[in-house]
Formats: structure tokens, sequence, C-alpha cells
């Protein structure tokens, strides 16, 4: 996908997000990996951005090394995304919401720390798969990219590798 695409959809999936009710306010990020034939790096939603209203030519683009280098200030959970990508070489995309049914859930009692909840159908355990739970930190926080990527680096390790986590 070239960077133009990548920036509409971007903004497209935000938008769907926003007007499901998946994400409110500036709660919530995306970002994309950009090919090495666009120059590689990210695009990634800019700090308190709300995800409803995105506009493609303010979204941040970070060089690989985690510059900015045009648009807006990136998400301050920059070092998050970053930390995917690298542990996971087929992540092409990365989504962070702020679920309230999510949250919900954690505030009930997940099922385990491996898996926030048991593997209810066979369509759940196909699409999304082993979800464990991390830590609290606070937003933006390096510790927990780091943890983030070493729990994706261990269950990949395990045979069962991740598509999501709950932070």
């Amino acid at each position: 996908m070239n960077e133009s695409r990548a920036r509409e959809e971007i903004c497209r999936v935000g938008r769907s997000l926003f007007e499901r009710g998946y994400v409110h306010a500036t709660a919530g990020n995306i970002s994309v990996r950009l090919d090495e034939a666009d120059g590689g790096g990210f695009l990634i939603t800019p700090t308190d951005a709300c995800l409803g209203f995105l506009q493609p030519e303010r979204l941040a683009r970070v060089d690989a090394k985690g510059r900015h280098v045009a648009g807006d200030a990136p998400s301050k959970t920059l070092a998050l995304h970053r930390r995917i990508y690298a542990s996971a070489d087929e992540a092409r995309c990365v989504i962070h919401t702020h679920s309230t049914h999510l949250v919900a859930l954690t505030l009930q009692g997940v099922w385990s720390a491996d898996d926030i909840v048991p593997p209810i159908t066979p369509y759940f355990v196909m699409k999304v798969g082993h979800v464990p739970l991390i830590p609290y930190h606070r937003p933006g926080d390096p510790a927990v990219a780091e943890i983030v990527a070493e729990r994706i680096g261990a269950m990949a390790a395990r045979g069962t590798p991740i598509r999501a986590v709950m932070l």
C-alpha cells in the first residue's frame, strides 16, 4: 500500500471505530508501517487526535528510527508501535483503542494473564487467538513497549503468535 492510500485508510478506519463507539474523544491511535518503496518508516495518528476526525495530511510521518519527519507531532505511544513492528515482521498496522467494553472486562476480571477471555468460539480462536494481559503502565510509558515486545517474542517461541494484547 502506498503512503497516500495508507493515509486515507488510517482516516477511514479511525472514523469507522469512532462512529461505532469503539473509541471516544482523543483515546486511541493507529499506525501503519510503510513499504521501503515509500521510504520506509511509519505513519501514526497525531498525539491527542480524535480518530473520528483525522485528516490525511496531518498524520505524523516518522522514519525507521522513529524520528518525526512530517505532519503533526506523533502519538505519545510511538515507542509501543515501533517495538511491536520490530518484534513482529508480519505486522503492517497497529490499532490501539481504549474500548469501553475491554476496560469493563478488566474491571470484571480476565480469564487468565495469557488469555483475557476463554476460547469462546472457533471464529474467535481463528481470528483473534490469544490475547495476553499486560500490567498497567501510564500512557506513553516506554516500559510497556518493552513488555509487549517480550510477550510477543515469548509467545511466538511457544508457537502461539499473538495478534493483540490488552494493556
